[in-house]
């Protein structure tokens, strides 16, 4: 079996963007198909334009595919990243969700794997609790939550958040922290097709 893994995130500047490719990476290296998706962008022209760096991002990313609900019934697995905000998702990845009430009632969210990557302007900016909160909407649809746990001397190099990859400071992510985001897509691919290839010997 050949994992579907949806990559699915929002970033404002580029660091949960670079995270994102990251954890692409991972799973591609494993053997799985995936798609790379950004959420739409909710902010105003005028807000964006006050902070040349967000300017600079959505322009340099305008090519990668946006994010529709068709993306997640596509995929056997999904990893959702968000920058912190208070503790929480991003209000644009946050909409996003928002929009899956019909697959969730259809039961197409279910039982499929799911990781949380994240980052924050500082160590203790709220990286556990964002990653925790998008844990409620996982509960709600039954899906099968996949964290790094301490699974891999990665997740210690980059700071040993057991939750999700966690990338701090306004530099992006370094060296650490991206080999960390590999690993977390690579271990979702892994479980993704390990769950796959069970499923089809109870059936056959």
């Amino acid at each position: 079996m050949r994992a579907k893994v949806a990559v699915i995130y929002y970033s404002a500047t580029g660091t949960v963007h670079a995270l994102a490719e990251a954890v692409a990476e991972g799973a591609e290296a494993a053997g799985a198909e995936v798609r790379l998706r950004r959420v739409a962008e909710l902010a105003p022209a005028t807000a964006i334009d006050q902070n040349p760096l967000w300017r600079k991002h959505i322009d340099a990313s305008a090519t990668i595919a946006e994010a529709g609900t068709a993306d997640l019934e596509w995929a056997d697995s999904f990893a959702f990243g968000t920058p912190t905000r208070f503790g929480s998702p991003a209000a644009q990845l946050k909409q996003f969700i928002d929009q899956t009430s019909g697959l969730w009632r259809a039961g197409k969210l279910a039982d499929k794997p799911v990781t949380a990557f994240t980052s924050a302007y500082n160590r203790h900016g709220g990286s556990e609790a964002t990653i925790l909160s998008l844990a409620n909407v996982f509960y709600h649809w039954g899906a099968l939550i996949v964290p790094t746990g301490y699974t891999d001397p990665a997740v210690h190099a980059a700071g040993g958040n057991p939750y999700g990859t966690s990338s701090f400071g306004g530099d992006g992510p370094d060296a650490a922290t991206l080999d960390a985001a590999r690993y977390q897509g690579r271990r979702l691919a892994e479980i993704t097709m390990r769950l796959g290839r069970e499923s089809f010997a109870r059936t056959a």
